[in-house]
């Protein structure tokens, strides 16, 4: 067996296909949701607050942290620390840039001397979950947001301009079925089925003690960052006690929202069920 069907095998999935055009295009959504930021602004004061731990935010492919500027002051205003990353616009694993994460993670680990919570958009996320995996020790919980770390690159529509910004190929099987395991921390990936960018299937972990998975209803891949039901997501997996971590609760009110589970039906391609 490959690596390549190893890794589908480990869900049970065909390979998935990139987003549809339509979806692509629906992209241009994305401004609306930060306009949907704003007006949600008394509503997510609701979110659980945090308890001033340091957390590191990583922007997507081809941004910067201008782009995770209204996350880290939602975050802070929840009572967080909030970190850029320290390597400029995203333009993949480039030479120097992984180093400069692993310095960075180390420096705010040290000056907050605990353990740093890494928040990562799209590509952001992929660079979170394999510096938790490299250094657990220095890692709280992982939370990543349309990140396409469990896929065929061809899965999604950004991976010439991944080429292109990198130098690097996107078609590497063997670093690809390791990109899909799981840190060994509380790891969230919020996602939603309506992505044109990533295939929501890229975005899904597998089933373990400590990975989950959070639907969020009609966000874009442009508009997670800024999305407030993915934002209220992401304060409520920061706010876990790593010790007593517990999965997302998508009961109740929180169901006509969010959705959790994993994908388990190779036929069907279901969505996540319930608890």
């Amino acid at each position: 067996m490959t690596p390549a069907s190893a890794a589908r095998a480990t869900v049970g999935l065909a390979v998935p296909a990139p987003p549809r055009v339509w979806q692509l295009l629906a992209e241009a959504r994305a401004p609306w949701e930060f306009g949907a930021l704003l007006a949600a602004a008394p509503w997510l004061t609701r979110a659980p607050a945090g308890d001033g731990h340091p957390v590191l935010v990583y922007p997507g492919l081809g941004a910067s942290d201008l782009s995770t500027a209204p996350m880290r002051r939602f975050l802070r205003a929840r009572g967080y620390t909030p970190y850029t990353w320290p390597a400029g616009r995203n333009l993949g694993p480039r030479d120097g840039v992984l180093e400069a994460c692993r310095t960075r993670l180390a420096e705010v680990a040290a000056r907050h001397s605990e353990p740093v919570s890494l928040v990562g958009w799209s590509l952001g996320g992929v660079f979170a979950r394999e510096l938790a995996k490299e250094r657990p020790q220095q890692v709280r919980c992982v939370v990543t947001l349309g990140s396409p770390f469990a896929g065929p690159a061809r899965a999604t529509h950004a991976w010439r301009f991944y080429e292109w910004a990198s130098g690097r190929s996107a078609h590497d099987d063997t670093r690809r079925a390791g990109l899909r395991m799981p840190p060994p921390v509380p790891t969230t990936s919020v996602y939603s089925r309506h992505d044109g960018i990533v295939a929501w299937r890229c975005s899904l972990n597998d089933a373990a003690p400590q990975a989950e998975n959070v639907e969020v209803f009609g966000a874009s891949h442009l508009g997670l960052g800024v999305n407030p039901l993915a934002l209220y997501a992401v304060a409520d997996r920061l706010a876990q006690d790593p010790a007593r971590w517990l999965p997302f609760d998508a009961r109740g009110a929180r169901r006509w929202f969010f959705r959790t589970g994993v994908v388990a039906d190779p036929t069907t391609h279901s969505a996540p069920s319930e608890p």
